[in-house]
């Protein structure tokens, strides 16, 4: 059994022969490790107190009817002149029971189906940034030509599980309809589910219709199965505004997962102590839930964390900090305490794929693995602080996450594998490498890596001594050559660029 699933992790002797980029396969993945609890149950109780505090005499401000009204029919104080929102324990603690532990996403291929929560762990492309950059075309404003690259790269890697919401924004198109030809693209160049944009309701339907219409299903169906999820922001501090509102209730009105998310970052948009930006942050996320579950009970939801800390001479954000991985562990704990899977990320500062890119990204990914989280959002091509997706990160990304999966994987300890008769046939002072024991494994005992180059020095002077990152360059071009677009149904093809003729007419003429 152990021979066969290391088979399975490394390349085949032909696909060695081919010079195919090394991969590991696709399969579910889970975390076997216990998460690091960095706080004691007292100190965690205590961050859900002053949580409560803040959710019960300070409130949210809520910009938007809908939610001030379905908050004051479930009997929260709404303060009219304010728009501020605040809601007791009891509200909280009813409705994270309702909340349900574990839920999943399935895309157009039911094969790439995601289990979110429990010990679950799944991997996504990076989403938001403006700019796109590589060595050869250096730094530029997203587009929909770059856009489409990275979903193919995204659904040539095994590693990327999901896709983002806008990788980068193609924003040579319309703002008010860009997210048509987004998921469009994610919906034809790849078959994994996507987050789609809950800026309003009307963007929110497109992406649950266009995911239903890929997979030959009705709105009803798709809300028994869902297939998108999106991340709903809270603008720290204590802000909910319409627009996520909106999307929110679309979204869980019709079967789709919501991700709550404040973006809590300590010295700026929260003070400036961890635990008081931890308070704020599981407040923020926690009113984001009970909002669901007024909506309606039992709808998916993820517990989301972006905190992290400023750098407090410039002002400007830091991730892959001391700080940043404490909270993605803390955060950890308490979306455990709520039942709630767990959203948390991998970001780094870096302006460049650089040392500092790696070490970050390290860190924070140490951080957010061990933190129990469900899902790593931004896991793959995040640089400059969210503000660049870079092809070149992307590819380190990868090897960071393969190296990850194939950590979690359990270590097999049969009597081959203790290995006492291999020891036993080799003297004293003798060597394993030509042994029966090594020679029946040698193609699959250990992970092989796609970036890293492990051969001596003198071997890699004379085949040209590139770096990692000159590398990276040539395997993000080699995988498009290698990228393989997933068969879709012409008729569903069709009827999804009808879809999209159709709304952007709507759109353009002023309807939602």
């Amino acid at each position: 059994m152990a021979r066969e699933r290391r088979a399975g992790g490394r390349r085949s002797k032909a696909a060695r022969g081919s010079d195919t980029i090394p991969q590991l396969p696709l399969k579910p993945l889970s975390n076997p490790h216990a998460p690091v609890e960095l706080l004691n149950e007292e100190q965690i109780q205590a961050l859900h107190d002053t949580s409560m505090r803040i959710l019960s005499e300070l409130g949210i401000r809520v910009m938007g009817e809908r939610v001030l009204g379905i908050f004051e029919r479930a009997g929260a104080i709404v303060d009219r002149e304010t728009s501020t929102v605040r809601i007791d324990e009891d509200m909280v603690m009813e409705a994270v029971a309702t909340a349900p532990e574990r839920f999943t996403l399935t895309p157009r291929n039911p094969e790439k189906r995601l289990e979110i929560g429990g010990n679950a762990l799944c991997f996504g492309l990076v989403a938001g940034p403006p700019y796109v950059h590589d060595r050869i075309n250096g730094r530029r404003s997203g587009n929909l030509k770059d856009y489409e690259n990275f979903i193919r790269l995204a659904q040539h890697f095994n590693a990327i599980h999901l896709i983002g919401n806008q990788v980068t924004a193609p924003q040579e198109l319309p703002a008010n309809n860009r997210h048509l030809d987004t998921y469009l693209a994610n919906l034809t160049l790849s078959d994994l589910s996507f987050h789609c944009t809950a800026i309003g309701r009307g963007r929110a339907m497109d992406g649950i219709e266009m995911m239903a219409i890929a997979r030959g299903l009705s709105l009803d169906q798709i809300a028994e199965d869902p297939g998108v999820i999106t991340i709903i922001s809270i603008n720290s501090p204590r802000l909910f505004d319409e627009e996520m509102g909106e999307g929110l209730i679309a979204m869980v009105e019709h079967g789709q997962p919501v991700t709550i998310t404040p973006f809590t970052l300590m010295g700026a948009m929260a003070p400036v102590t961890l635990p008081a930006a931890l308070a704020q942050q599981n407040a923020e996320a926690l009113f984001g839930v009970v909002l669901a579950q007024l909506v309606k009970p039992g709808a998916p939801v993820m517990y989301g964390a972006f905190t992290s800390n400023v750098d407090m001479r410039s002002g400007a954000p830091t991730f892959g900090t001391p700080e940043n991985t404490k909270a993605n562990m803390i955060a950890g704990q308490l979306a455990r305490r709520y039942g709630l899977p767990y959203r948390t990320s991998n970001a780094n500062t870096s302006n460049a794929v650089d040392l500092q890119a790696a070490y970050e990204t390290g860190m924070a990914t140490w951080g957010a693995v061990m933190g129990g989280g469900n899902m790593i959002y931004h896991a793959a091509g995040w640089l400059e602080g969210g503000l660049t997706a870079s092809y070149e990160k992307l590819i380190l990304d990868v090897e960071i996450l393969q190296n990850i999966i194939e950590f979690v994987q359990p270590v097999e300890f049969g009597e081959e594998e203790l290995g006492f008769e291999a020891i036993k046939a080799v003297d004293t002072g003798g060597h394993f490498f030509g042994t029966d024991h090594t020679m029946a494994r040698y193609e699959t005992a250990f992970y092989q890596p796609m970036l890293s180059d492990w051969t001596n020095y003198e071997n890699w002077e004379i085949a040209g001594a590139t770096e990692a990152v000159d590398r990276a360059t040539n395997l993000w071009q080699q995988a498009l050559k290698e990228y393989e677009e997933p068969p879709l149904d012409a008729a569903k093809r069709e009827a999804l660029e009808a879809y999209v003729a159709r709304r952007k007419e709507q759109i353009g003429d002023g309807s939602p």
